[in-house]
């Protein structure tokens, strides 16, 4: 089985091997990992530091930046940087940073807000940024998931971009399948989203869900996994699959995954390598499955504030 890193909002990372779990970078705000395309990890570490890990679990600054950074992807020997104030930088291989002011000027950015509410007299949820990133397996798109703002797509790595998706969709996470260029997910309050063009038109899948709000996506070897819950302060959410290349209703997962997690599980909260695929609810509770998600087991131990999942 692969290690499971686990970051957390406010006490680093976590590596999970079996039932013992070591913990990195004790008491940071780590967050968005994914893979650098050498076998390593990149982590937004702090806000405004890129920090990468190695295979041998050595972390290495990478990028300080003046921004407040939300998220990262590698494509194309450079590293795309998401922020806070829905902007997205360029690292190339030899350091140097970019603003892409093609993102800042894409079609209907006027129209984005910030995904905020009023809950008990408290401003609540995050603030106009860029949620998430991916990019496909050839390299020939790159996606960016604007909260809220929609799905703008580049096919030139970042010189241009267009928007994909009805702004009021209200994206929380786009995922690109590891293998397969054509095919992107995106998990949006109206419900799964799919593409099969690499993300330039998409299909809403409600079927099957209890409600239509959904956080997270991740592919697994067969199976599209996908959250839901009421609203994203609900105190319960679940988890739904569905085969990938299959039109059927979504159906909550089960062989001793629990109908009703502990809050949602939350954008990035979802993640699968292989036969493996290993999900965490708000509660910090990690579910585990090492055969495509017919069996599950859960790990005793909690990990509060999960930000992200990452299979090595």
């Amino acid at each position: 089985m692969p290690s499971i890193l686990i970051a957390t909002w406010e006490d680093g990372l976590f590596n999970v091997a079996g039932r013992l779990a070591h913990q990195e970078l004790e008491r940071r705000q780590v967050r968005s990992l994914t893979g650098d395309g050498r076998g390593g990890v990149l982590a937004i570490v702090d806000g405004s530091s890129l920090y990468r890990r190695s295979t041998g679990g050595q972390w290495s600054v990478l990028v300080n930046s003046e921004f407040q950074l939300s998220c990262c992807v590698a494509a194309a020997n450079a590293i795309f940087l998401g922020t806070d104030d829905a902007r997205i930088l360029r690292v190339d291989a030899d350091g140097t940073q970019q603003i892409l002011a093609g993102f800042d000027s894409v079609a209907g950015r006027e129209q984005w807000y910030a995904g905020q509410a009023i809950v008990n007299g408290r401003v609540m949820g995050p603030p106009l940024g860029i949620r998430s990133m991916s990019a496909t397996r050839d390299g020939a798109a790159l996606l960016a998931n604007v909260h809220v703002g929609g799905v703008p797509r580049s096919a030139d790595l970042g010189a241009t971009w267009r928007p994909t998706i009805d702004v009021d969709a209200d994206v929380h996470q786009v995922c690109a399948h590891p293998t397969r260029p054509e095919l992107v997910i995106a998990a949006a309050a109206v419900g799964l989203c799919i593409s099969r063009d690499a993300g330039q038109t998409w299909d809403v899948e409600r079927r099957g869900l209890h409600a239509t709000h959904c956080s997270a996506v991740a592919f697994g070897r067969n199976d599209i996994y996908v959250s839901a819950s009421v609203d994203p302060f609900s105190a319960q959410g679940a988890v739904y699959r569905r085969p990938i290349d299959s039109d059927i209703p979504l159906q909550m997962v089960d062989g001793g995954f629990p109908a009703w997690t502990e809050g949602k599980a939350d954008t990035d909260c979802i993640a699968a390598k292989d036969s493996t695929i290993a999900i965490i609810d708000m509660s910090g509770r990690l579910y585990v499955s090492q055969d495509d998600g017919a069996n599950w087991t859960s790990m005793d131990e909690r990990f509060p504030g999960p930000a992200a999942l990452y299979l090595g």
